[in-house]
């Protein structure tokens, strides 16, 4: 299946000058015209990569009609399928590939990760490793199969093996982090000579955690310290390496042997390349968009005890920000920080988080791009976003530029009974920025092991929060052993739950998403050390997804480089519309969401602030913010919830049911003649509703158990909408499409019969 091409602009936009590194609208006049530019950029570059990639339709958003989807619903292309991570360890040889390949192809698998292990004969990235990865793409492609390469040896992505710190140690990463900790009473002087590499002191009282900086000169320390106790904190920039667990690494353990490169530094990232992509190209290169989909990274991020550095940072940071951030460096590791330092911290957040996905995701995005191929990557702690802040920076930044956004769930993070719904982070990376896939790696370090039940429940949680590309790790190193699955994969089941997953991701790829209503995610806050942000963001997102309200996050990344204005609406570069756009409790927002929010609303579009609204407006710089706004222009909901009355100022809903169901989850897709509804039951008792869809046309249940495609009778048609029982078993998924008749379709009688 083909259908119609939706080019999407694979080639980034140039940045603009202006708040956060981007245009400053303050009029509707103005915001059309930027808006207009943007829009006329956009739609030159996408048409240019839609003609590149015509031919490789899963890596474009494409509008098929139900008889092109219809076409490929029993079996659909291996491109959308499930995939399993294949992990190398042991000695592999011809007999092992061929084994594997053979029991994955058995259990109906037709998409396989590989993975570098521990003791396969051939070294990672040596001559013999290639290849066998040569061997192994080509008995993937005379099985029809496909591949997905990890693009390191083990985790995080970016040590290249150890290569860095054995041949390129400069191109190592760096970190700005407390090298001595000094006791002093008061009265005593501290005095010694300083190294190069320090960049700040500060003396913090240990009596109330205030603290004050050190003026050093010359590389010379020399302080006497006031009444009572002191600690003098002495800071230096330093080659620090978050760990990482590597195939070369005989203990087999988790540890800095191995150092990262440094993400900051796109020269890093192009050695990290030259390594690694370049060489698969050399091996592999005529599989590359065919055999070979693409390179799947994992969680790249600065899990370190300091702060992200690199020699050119504090150059970067006076040109964007207009001052020198080296005074307030040393405060950044105070344990209590005054406004003035916080702020000097958010905005080094802003820097050295768009040097991360300047120097790291976006030259393999543009490589992948260039070769016909897909960057696939998730972070870490996307379950806690807190966490990804410190360690990252922000999210959707570090995705702008990645094919297909990831998320992972390990630890059961993802389980019945628990509200998690982090993978609608990644959903919205890819609706916002015109991707058609977000994927999830599922399954790593599960304690409790699942049941087929609990995996597919598992699977079915995220596909209902917008991810359509499986990735299942909880498979053995088959390599070195006995061929065969274990746990879930081994039950008599499991081909039959593969089955599903691969024809309900394919019908969740096509189209394009359907919510109306944005969520704007609070990056700056949070970059404040604003806890009630997040926790603000969470209730929103589940009283939303509760209330059959659905929804994408979108941030100062969106309104830079993805956004588009229309009477009315917010375009994406998917295509999609969003008609309102809520506001969670917050502290900080920037000037350009602000301007473009009120030229959003002066034309027709709905703009909701929870809370007291912001107090702080960010303009180029967090030090210079301004108060709080006037905000006369939006709709208000003091109470910092989404009541029932703010609910009701939100657009008409998709899907209104007749009784409240916080359980019911769904998604929705535009295909050119139809509407797609994919509906999952989370409880285990079962719910029936009567329901009201937008839409017109033949209502049909597409089986992804079965492939097969039913009529419903009875369901009552009328001003673009349908209205219909929606049953639903215990833990039940429904595909419900609303359109054209498919060629070939059963009657509920025939149905039945069968």
């Amino acid at each position: 299946m083909i259908g119609r091409v939706i080019p999407n602009a694979l080639s980034p936009q140039p940045r603009q000058s202006g708040t956060l590194g981007i245009t400053r609208s303050t009029s509707t006049a103005s915001f059309r015209f930027v808006v207009s530019f943007s829009a006329l950029v956009v739609s030159s570059l996408a048409l240019t990569a839609g003609l590149v990639a015509a031919d490789r339709p899963w890596q474009q958003l494409t509008m098929p009609s139900v008889a092109e989807v219809a076409a490929d619903f029993v079996a659909p292309p291996p491109e959308y399928g499930l995939t399993v991570w294949w992990g190398w360890d042991g000695l592999v040889t011809a007999e092992v590939i061929n084994r594997d390949l053979d029991v994955f192809q058995a259990k109906g698998i037709r998409v396989v990760t590989i993975e570098a292990g521990y003791g396969m004969g051939a070294p990672y990235l040596s001559p013999g490793w290639f290849e066998t990865i040569k061997f192994a793409v080509q008995q993937a492609k005379r099985r029809g199969m496909r591949v997905w390469l990890v693009d390191e040896g083990k985790y995080p992505s970016g040590f290249a093996g150890g290569r860095f710190g054995a041949e390129r140690p400069e191109l190592r990463m760096q970190a700005l982090a407390v090298a001595v900790r000094v006791e002093v009473a008061g009265g005593e002087t501290l005095a010694r000579q300083l190294p190069a590499e320090t960049v700040g002191v500060l003396a913090v009282n240990q009596a109330d955690n205030s603290s004050q900086p050190i003026e050093v000169g010359s590389g010379e320390l020399h302080w006497t310290a006031p009444a009572g106790r002191w600690q003098v904190l002495i800071v230096r920039h330093e080659f620090q390496s978050a760990p990482t667990r590597a195939a070369n690494n005989p203990t087999r353990g988790k540890d800095t042997s191995n150092s990262l490169e440094d993400y900051l530094n796109p020269a890093a990232t192009r050695q990290f390349i030259a390594w690694t992509h370049e060489e698969y190209k050399k091996y592999v290169g005529d599989e590359f968009g065919k055999t070979v989909l693409g390179f799947r990274g994992d969680e790249p991020d600065f899990s370190i005890k300091g702060i992200p550095w690199t020699p050119a940072i504090f150059d970067e940071f006076a040109r964007r920000k207009g001052y020198d951030v080296r005074p307030f460096v040393a405060a950044f590791f105070a344990p209590k920080l005054t406004d003035e330092q916080q702020r000097a911290k958010a905005d080094y957040w802003d820097v050295w988080s768009d040097m991360f996905r300047d120097g790291f995701f976006r030259p393999q995005g543009d490589w992948c791009a260039a070769n016909g191929l897909e960057y696939l990557v998730h972070l870490n702690h996307e379950d806690q976003m807190m966490a990804l802040v410190r360690s990252e920076g922000d999210f959707f930044k570090n995705m702008r530029y990645v094919q297909v956004p990831g998320i992972d769930t390990i630890w059961n993070q993802i389980w019945p009974g628990k509200v998690t719904d982090f993978p609608k982070y990644a959903s919205s990376a890819a609706h916002v920025f015109g991707r058609p896939r977000a994927f999830t790696e599922s399954f790593a370090a599960y304690r409790t092991p699942p049941t087929v039940e609990q995996a597919q429940w598992v699977m079915n949680q995220q596909y209902v929060r917008g991810i359509n590309l499986q990735e299942i790790m909880f498979v053995p190193a088959s390599s070195g052993g006995q061929s065969g699955l274990r746990g879930w994969m081994a039950d008599e089941r499991f081909p039959a739950a593969v089955a599903y997953a691969n024809r309900a991701t394919y019908l969740l790829a096509q189209g394009l998403p359907a919510a109306q209503v944005a969520v704007y995610y609070p990056n700056l806050s949070m970059w404040l050390g604003d806890v009630t942000a997040d926790a603000g963001v969470l209730a929103l997102m589940q009283r939303l997804l509760e209330h059959q309200s659905d929804f994408d996050f979108i941030n100062e990344e969106a309104f830079a480089t993805a956004l588009t204005g229309e009477p009315g609406a917010l375009k994406n570069l998917s295509g999609q519309r969003y008609r309102a756009v809520i506001v969670p409790p917050l502290r900080a927002i920037s000037r350009l969401a602000l301007d473009r929010l009120q030229a959003f609303a002066n034309e027709g579009g709905r703009v909701m602030f929870l809370g007291a609204g912001p107090s702080l407006i960010v303009d180029r710089t967090f030090a210079e913010a301004g108060g709080a706004p006037d905000l006369a222009w939006a709709v208000r909901e003091p109470s910092g919830e989404l009541s029932e009355l703010a609910v009701k100022a939100l657009p008409p809903p998709d899907v209104t049911f007749d009784q409240p169901c916080l359980s019911a989850k769904y998604l929705h897709r535009k295909w050119r003649d139809a509407d797609l509804y994919f509906f999952f039951n989370e409880s285990d008792q079962p719910q029936t509703r009567q329901t009201l869809l937008v839409g017109a046309g033949t209502v049909q249940v597409w089986d992804a158990n079965t492939g097969v495609i039913s009529m419903v009778e009875g369901a009552a048609a009328g001003n673009g909408t349908v209205r219909l029982p929606l049953e639903l078993e215990r833990y039940g998924t429904k595909f419900i499409v609303i359109g054209a008749k498919p060629v070939h379709s059963e009657s509920p009688r025939e149905s039945q019969q069968r």
